[in-house]
């Protein structure tokens, strides 16, 4: 345990981006995370340990992550470049007003939240993300929800890799092919809806894993994320979950629960908007 000098003990791994830059494996998820509520949340979840925070301009609530972490320059925040604003000018306007929005003038990470195909605009927008890192204004620039013939074009169009690739990713949904893909390229994966949106909690397979740790059903599926070397982003509003999903640097899954969970995995077990398709 190593406390960071605020009080906190911390000893939560993390990963190195291309580029060098670190980033915690674990952070705080704010989707459908009330606007109102943001900063109040933000700040409980510096207080029980987060480093790292997931919010997007979609969301409606980075004037609230910016409000809470405006003393807290050391927290790494990811935050997003919503459908409506792609294209390059466009792109960067939106990062200009994200950035006052969290009161930034560096963004930790910048992703291009879906990529639309049938707008034709994610490459244009991947150059513009670029050039936002080019100057210094973003450390690292990614993508969420992209397939391998969207990751392919942007590589192919501009020679810039994203350094990682949000998606949607939970037991029962394990994007086995995607991940080997990002492995090849040097891409992490990073998860959304780690947990299925609570679906996954009642599963016997992994209530029964979770009570050998004496652990609950969320925090073996957290640590099967971190296990299986994804960063990961559950999301919570309520200070003692959020609590119980960062308990979880004090166990690790063996083979045999790995084995276990790697057979729920489903064809058909796509919660959110399939990528190929979505927001046409």
């Amino acid at each position: 345990m190593v406390d960071d000098g605020n009080g906190i003990a911390v000893n939560q791994p993390h990963i190195m981006l291309a580029g060098g830059v670190r980033m915690p494996q674990l952070g705080l998820g704010l989707w459908q995370t009330p606007a109102e509520e943001t900063a109040g949340i933000v700040r409980a979840a510096i207080a029980a340990g987060y480093r790292a925070v997931d919010t997007a301009m979609i969301y409606g609530n980075e004037a609230g992550v910016g409000e809470a972490l405006a003393e807290h320059p050391d927290i790494f925040v990811t935050t997003k470049l919503w459908n409506d604003d792609q294209g390059y000018d466009r792109t960067l306007r939106a990062f200009d007003a994200s950035a006052k929005r969290l009161q930034r003038d560096i963004i930790d990470l910048y992703l291009i939240h879906w990529p639309v195909p049938g707008k034709g605009l994610y490459v244009e927008s991947w150059k513009a993300l670029v050039r936002l890192k080019q100057e210094g204004r973003v450390r690292a620039i990614g993508v969420s929800n992209f397939n391998q013939k969207h990751l392919g074009r942007i590589v192919a169009e501009t020679g810039e890799t994203p350094v990682l690739n949000q998606v949607e990713l939970h037991p029962h949904f394990q994007q086995k092919a995607a991940r080997a893909f990002h492995a090849e390229q040097g891409i992490w994966t990073e998860s959304w809806s780690p947990l299925g949106q609570g679906k996954l909690l009642a599963d016997a397979t992994l209530a029964k894993i979770a009570a050998r740790y004496g652990k609950t059903p969320a925090q073996a599926i957290i640590r099967w994320h971190l296990d299986s070397g994804l960063i990961v982003i559950p999301k919570s509003v309520r200070t003692p979950r959020m609590a119980e999903n960062i308990d979880v640097f004090d166990f690790c899954l063996d083979a045999q629960d790995i084995d276990a969970i790697a057979a729920l995995d489903m064809v058909d077990g796509r919660i959110g908007p399939d990528p190929a398709t979505a927001f046409h």
